[in-house]
């Protein structure tokens, strides 16, 4: 069968930065900084969670927690192009998603006003376990950069290739603040977002210029206490709870929604805690009636919450995120937002956050 690849250029990808020198840089070394991972500098590859909690949680939590999706590596280079060399133990692929995504890495520019996608780093359809890539910039000027991890891959190591006599600094900070903690469904982990970069808590994080970590398991985010208590102990301005999704029944949300809440807030007594419901009422007709049990569930969550006084939690309502006329467009399978869906989740649950910080000022 005749390939489109082999018709369009545009679709060829090379596998190797070819003749250009470049002195590989290793990203678990200064100044480098690495963020959304568990001590990235000695684990054997990048993952999210420590091993025992992990374990501690379930075999699937367990798995997914190897896959670096929100993780991020940051610096400042003056180098013409960033070139990257990665290698990984589980390669993503999946018939819904794109390689990039599951697999690849995107590279953004921060700047003073902003960050600002520059190109993503595409790898061969057929790579097993390594490919290079390269990216040629405009000029030899001093910026700093943000590249992001694959969502559904396990990288081992990851390198860093810049023109030989290129400058290497840090990175422009991270407003000084404690970071944002999302926990959830495979809508946090990112699940078929284009790139990396597209996921929701990526896109806030470069709109807010804070750290973040993604807690999203997808398929397999249940509220579990073990977990919870692990998050519990972490630095975190806001925290976010999104996993209705994961809760196989009704009655296992209502059992787990509520604990969830009091064991972040028994040792978070003043961070801003936003519960959120599934965004695709629209697009699964035949389970609506399951999912307004649900929304009920964690409305109650809420309503009981702040009959006790707590006046720094929130309620988003993800119904409201996918209106007409294009309610039924913002999804790739009637489940996992698109990246049109992830920027609408972005701006309102944003607002929701920015709202929460401000007042607390």
């Amino acid at each position: 069968m005749e390939s489109y690849i082999n018709i369009d250029n545009n679709m060829i990808v090379n596998t190797t930065i070819g003749n250009v020198d470049v002195v590989w840089h290793d990203v678990r070394r200064a100044p480098f900084s690495l963020h959304g991972f568990y001590e990235p500098q000695t684990e054997p590859f990048f993952r999210r969670l420590p091993q025992d909690v992990a374990e501690a949680t379930s075999k699937g939590v367990n798995s997914l927690s190897r896959e670096s999706a929100g993780g991020r590596v940051r610096f400042s280079t003056d180098s013409p192009y960033i070139a990257i060399r990665a290698k990984y133990r589980v390669v993503g692929r999946s018939s819904h998603l794109t390689l990039i995504s599951t697999s690849g890495f995107d590279l953004y520019i921060d700047g003073e006003f902003g960050s600002r996608f520059v190109k993503e780093f595409r790898m061969p359809y057929d790579m097993v376990d390594t490919y290079e890539q390269i990216i040629h910039l405009e000029g030899e000027l001093m910026r700093s950069y943000t590249i992001n991890f694959p969502v559904h891959a396990v990288v081992e190591t990851l390198e860093i290739g810049l023109k030989p006599d290129a400058s290497l600094d840090t990175a422009r900070p991270y407003r000084d603040i404690d970071p944002l903690i999302f926990y959830g469904s495979s809508i946090v982990h990112g699940t078929a977002a284009s790139r990396p970069g597209f996921i929701y808590p990526a896109i806030i994080s470069r709109e807010m210029n804070m750290d973040f970590l993604n807690m999203g398991f997808s398929g397999m985010a249940k509220g579990e206490e073990a977990l919870g208590r692990w998050m519990a102990t972490l630095p975190m301005s806001v925290f976010v709870c999104d996993y209705d999704h994961n809760a196989p029944t009704v009655e296992h949300l209502e059992a787990t929604h509520y604990p969830l809440y009091k064991i972040i807030r028994e040792k978070n007594p003043d961070v801003p805690y936003i519960m959120i419901t599934r965004p695709n009422y629209y697009t699964q007709p035949t389970v609506q009636d399951n999912v307004l049990k649900r929304r009920d569930v964690i409305m109650s969550s809420y309503l009981r919450a702040r009959s006790e006084g707590d006046r720094n939690v929130y309620f988003i309502d993800g119904m409201s995120f996918f209106v007409s006329p294009h309610q039924y467009e913002f999804s790739v399978d009637g489940v996992h937002p698109n990246d049109a869906g992830f920027v609408r989740m972005a701006d309102s649950i944003g607002t929701v956050i920015r709202h929460a910080l401000e007042k607390g000022n």
